[in-house]
């Protein structure tokens, strides 16, 4: 059984081939979804013969990670793996992901907690992951991360509305929800010089809406 690759992507040409032609080593279910790019990103993807999605203008990470796996889905994808296109993430690790996913729903990957991770991430994870375990009982090493498999039978229960980066953490709290068996394995991750992923503002959204959420359920 193959897994499905899904890689969201936004203004990421540098970058986009170098991870897809590591994912072919594991896999040929691949889909990039070229999330409004205003540059090259469709373009080069395409010619890696892989399948290549586009929204035509910037929905979000959430909205091009849900296309992608939406698209596997009506294939019959039993496993979905979500991976970002920067480069930051190891495509080594996907049998590692595999086979930890053969006793559970869902599988996070965190990251090391290190000098090498930006100061805004460490304090937006210790900051969010106290909510969702306060909220929602759920304890994760790294809330945030994008590093992510899960079987199709998860997704269905998981599927996230939000279209930016409150994604990965509606996610979560969909798997306290459905009660869905998760666990965690360490990653390795590359940081690119120029940081690219939740902001500030982006993590006083995540927790306004994990508490609007709360409400809501």
């Amino acid at each position: 059984m193959q897994p499905w690759i899904i890689i969201p992507a936004h203004n990421e040409d540098k970058n986009i081939v170098s991870v897809v032609k590591k994912v072919k080593s594991f896999t040929k279910n691949i889909v990039v979804v070229d999330d409004g790019s205003s540059d090259k990103t469709f373009e080069v993807a395409s010619k890696e013969k892989i399948v290549v999605l586009k929204h035509i203008i910037n929905l979000g990470k959430g909205a091009a990670l849900k296309t992608g796996c939406d698209y596997a889905m009506k294939k019959g994808a039993e496993v979905l793996i979500a991976i970002d296109a920067d480069g930051q993430h190891d495509p080594e690790m996907i049998p590692i992901f595999l086979k930890k996913l053969e006793n559970n729903d869902i599988v996070f990957g965190y990251r090391k907690f290190d000098r090498n991770m930006p100061f805004v991430l460490k304090l937006g994870n210790f900051i969010i992951g106290s909510v969702v375990r306060i909220l929602y009982g759920i304890k994760l090493h790294d809330t945030q991360g994008g590093y992510r498999a899960f079987t199709s039978k998860a997704y269905r229960k998981i599927r996230w509305k939000a279209q930016d980066y409150s994604m990965e953490s509606e996610m979560i709290t969909n798997v306290a929800k459905h009660k869905l068996k998760y666990s965690e394995i360490p990653i390795k991750t590359i940081y690119a010089n120029k940081y690219k992923g939740t902001t500030v503002l982006d993590g006083i959204k995540i927790v306004i809406d994990m508490f609007l959420w709360k409400v809501k359920r």
